[in-house]
């Protein structure tokens, strides 16, 4: 798909005093937006027209608004379906001590676990102590769908793509090995953080070539690439498009590289108070979120 701008960025402005969201395309094109309002750098945007990343019709406009609150690139009301693949990279099913899959591995969040950048991540009351219930980080491409597509054609897949972005898709590995379905264990209210900035397709041409990281307290402990993912984004899309309708707004989470911390030994978990961060590269920057434990008092990132 092609858009006016190349990087989007949603957010609450200086300028309207919090008042209205906003779409803009940040003025400086190098800028990690998530690392800047992280360290109290003023983020610049030139207005975008329009409220959606979804108006094929919006224009960048010369107006320059200062980010107060940076969000998730989409809203979650408009989020058709949150898809994610599971075992979707060589290595991580290799620290999973599992075969590759055949076919891609499919389950869904609902919105309520959808979060914006610098919100915490909510280990609640049902998965305390994080210890034993595993709570783990998981780096991941973001592909949000612009266009309606039904049984695509893998050649054509990635034209349905309106951007790149990036996610952690945090779970409770207690409640996914003890259930054969990972919805539940995956599916808790404030676990799947993602943004900070959309990077529109034509300016990611291949998204299999871009690195991805997690960095947890300062320790980088995911470092991979798209390159390893078993099913492309381009399979996935026609794989899941079949005989079924993907609605724009629709967000496909792409599966994580090896460095988990379940696989790790000891194991490590996300806890109250940690700083998480994934960077993914191609423009798309760093989303960072604190961890939270429901019950032990509000954590804010670390501005």
């Amino acid at each position: 798909m092609t858009t006016a701008w190349t990087r989007l960025i949603r957010f609450t402005a200086r300028e309207t005093g919090g008042k209205k969201v906003h779409i803009g395309e940040p003025v400086d094109p190098q800028l990690d937006v998530g690392l800047a309002v992280l360290n109290g750098t003023p983020v610049k945007a030139y207005e975008i027209s329009g409220t959606s990343a979804l108006d094929y019709r919006a224009t960048v406009t010369s107006r320059v608004l200062t980010v107060l609150t940076l969000l998730s690139p989409v809203d979650a009301k408009e989020v058709g379906v949150a898809r994610f693949l599971g075992l979707n990279y060589s290595d991580h099913a290799k620290e999973n001590n599992l075969a590759e899959p055949k076919y891609p591995v499919l389950f869904y969040k609902p919105p309520t676990a959808l979060i914006d950048p610098f919100d915490p991540i909510v280990v609640s009351r049902a998965v305390q102590p994080p210890e034993e219930h595993l709570s783990d980080y998981e780096c991941e491409l973001v592909v949000v769908l612009g266009r309606l597509a039904r049984d695509v054609k893998e050649s054509e897949a990635l034209d349905y793509v309106l951007g790149y972005t990036g996610g952690n898709d945090v779970s409770f590995r207690k409640h996914q090995t003890a259930v054969p379905q990972f919805g539940f264990s995956k599916g808790f209210d404030a676990s799947a953080p993602w943004g900070p900035c959309l990077v529109s397709a034509k300016a990611i041409r291949d998204p299999q070539k871009l690195p991805i990281k997690t960095t947890l307290n300062g320790q980088v402990l995911q470092d991979g690439n798209t390159k390893d993912m078993i099913f492309s984004v381009a399979t996935a899309i026609a794989f899941l498009s079949q005989g079924t309708t993907l609605l724009p707004g629709s967000i496909l989470w792409t599966g994580t590289p090896a460095g988990c911390g379940f696989a790790r030994k000891p194991p490590v978990v996300l806890k109250h108070g940690d700083d998480v961060r994934v960077w993914v590269g191609g423009g798309i920057g760093t989303l960072v979120n604190p961890v939270e434990e429901e019950g032990k008092g509000a954590v804010r990132a670390k501005l």
